[in-house]
């Protein structure tokens, strides 16, 4: 067997290791799901609001002018009220539209949450501004991120995040990097059923800064 190893090429030794991480992270995102799935939506509800709460009192969000929210789907924590605050506090919003044949986002200006009746709804039920719609700022096209607050399925309390496949963030957060302001903060949303003892990663996988969830005390 040591042989067999041995002679394995580092390109196909390679392939190995990230067939092994997609498959680790395919069982994983079925287990999240499974777990999300069965929570009822009032509870889904309470723990957004213990999460949306805790993160109005944390100091990175109170000190961040220019932030970008997710607009969420049935399995994540709810941001309604976060986006109201937002406005409430005068900060600049920016939200996803992503581009679905790619791992290409962007982070466009939403003005107001009038602003959000307007967005189109997509094939995967969330609202985002229209692919035609170019009028509106792209935070890293002018001042940057302060604060990026994170989707994902699972997360583990090393700030590892398992995402939905795409790319999305991770492809962002690499664009923020070579943004003069640098890479935005990141606290990642989660219900304490997306908790995990530890996420599968691979080089590409970006670590966020922060989880907020509903800690059991």
């Amino acid at each position: 067997m040591g042989l067999h190893n041995n002679s394995l090429s580092g390109f196909e030794q390679c392939r190995f290791i990230m067939a092994a991480l997609r498959a680790a992270k395919q069982a994983l995102r079925r287990e999240i799901k499974g777990r999300v799935a069965a929570v009822s939506d009032q509870e889904k509800l309470r723990q957004s609001r213990v999460v949306s709460q805790k993160l109005f009192k944390h100091p990175k969000y109170l000190s961040s002018q220019r932030v970008a929210v997710f607009l969420n789907m049935h399995d994540e924590v709810r941001t309604d009220d976060i986006l109201q605050d937002i406005f409430k506090r005068g900060k600049l919003c920016f939200i996803p539209r992503y581009f679905t044949k790619s791992s290409h986002m962007d982070m466009l200006r939403l003005k107001d949450m009038e602003d959000m009746k307007t967005l189109p709804l997509t094939s995967w039920n969330i609202q985002q501004p229209a692919d035609n719609d170019n009028d509106r700022e792209e935070a890293l096209a002018t001042g940057g991120l302060d604060l990026i607050l994170m989707p994902g399925l699972g997360f583990d309390k090393k700030g590892n995040r398992l995402g939905r496949g795409k790319g999305f963030y991770d492809t962002y957060l690499e664009r923020c990097r070579t943004h003069p302001k640098g890479k935005p903060y990141t606290i990642a949303l989660a219900f304490k059923e997306q908790l995990c003892a530890e996420v599968p990663v691979g080089e590409h996988d970006i670590l966020i800064d922060e989880v907020l969830y509903e800690d059991e005390e």
